[in-house]
């Protein structure tokens, strides 16, 4: 049984595991630790290894590292520039550090919203549909259009890209309304004030004028994203990510703001939190034997 090893590299986390079919993971699989994304590239780096430690020596392996942008997918290097996280990495060759320490024989880059798109695609909610936009919520907003497995990043039917961050809403950029940042700067969170996580805590029991912050950005999201959904004619909308875990805060809102914009497709939860490292694996898998 063909066995990846995988890192899955988020704003706040990295996880790691060992992906083989059938292309599903359990919790207890799967290794997190903190990544320090506002950190030099020896932290950051210090942190990967960290993870990937954990699977225990896989010398000669093809790993699959699920990543965010903008990254120069192919050569491994960084292309970061003021977007909040991995600065350090910019014009850094990653792929050929990592390949190093871990002892690869290669490492296979993929966008980490694609790697969550693919994973939900081979184990997730979306049987049924041809065409499927992915969202992944967390520090940003990551997107994936699927035509039938097949991620859609270019042509007049997507975003530049395929890229919901890259859009505006209120002829502002989409990610200053949602975003982790964004929820907290409109919370007035200072550097030790409370996570998105914690606000979620507090509009869920109850707190008007936090549910707000979230009503507002989530609704937002969905009228900007309507336009793209109806062009690409997508039936089914899957929202994760670590914001998404707070369904009863986005889930309503998204959906009032795609009826703004007059879309019409299902909306569900992803099937699972770890799809990223799945389908980073399964990419891995599909373009060659490790």
């Amino acid at each position: 049984m063909t066995v990846v090893p995988v890192l899955e590299i988020g704003g706040t986390h990295v996880s790691s595991a060992l992906v083989s079919a059938p292309w599903t993971l359990r919790d207890e699989q799967v290794h997190r630790s903190p990544v320090h994304a506002d950190g030099t590239a020896v932290e950051i780096v210090d942190d990967l290894l960290h993870a990937a430690i954990a699977l225990g020596p896989r010398p000669g392996a093809r790993w699959g590292v699920a990543i965010p942008g903008p990254f120069d997918y192919t050569s491994g290097v960084g292309r970061f520039d003021g977007v909040g996280k991995f600065d350090a990495l910019r014009g850094f060759a990653l792929g050929e550090v990592l390949t190093r320490e871990l002892q690869g024989a290669e490492i296979v880059f993929l966008n980490d919203a694609h790697a969550f798109g693919l994973g939900e695609w081979r184990a997730g909610n979306t049987a049924g549909h041809d065409r499927v936009l992915v969202l992944t919520l967390g520090t940003g907003v990551g997107s994936c259009f699927l035509d039938r497995g097949t991620v859609v990043a270019s042509g007049p039917d997507v975003p530049p890209e395929g890229r919901a961050d890259l859009l505006t809403i209120d002829g502002a950029p989409l990610e200053d309304t949602v975003s982790r940042r964004a929820l907290l700067a409109r919370a007035g969170a200072g550097r030790n004030g409370p996570d998105v996580r914690d606000l979620a805590v507090r509009a869920l029991a109850g707190d008007a004028s936090t549910r707000a912050l979230f009503t507002r950005a989530y609704r937002a999201l969905g009228r900007a994203l309507a336009p793209w959904i109806v062009r690409f004619g997508a039936s089914l909308v899957v929202l994760g990510g670590s914001v998404a875990a707070s369904w009863a805060l986005v889930a309503g809102p998204f959906q009032a703001g795609l009826a703004d914009g007059r879309a019409s497709a299902q909306v569900v939860p992803a099937f699972s939190a770890h799809a990223g490292l799945v389908g980073a694996g399964w990419w891995v898998y599909a373009s060659g034997t490790p």
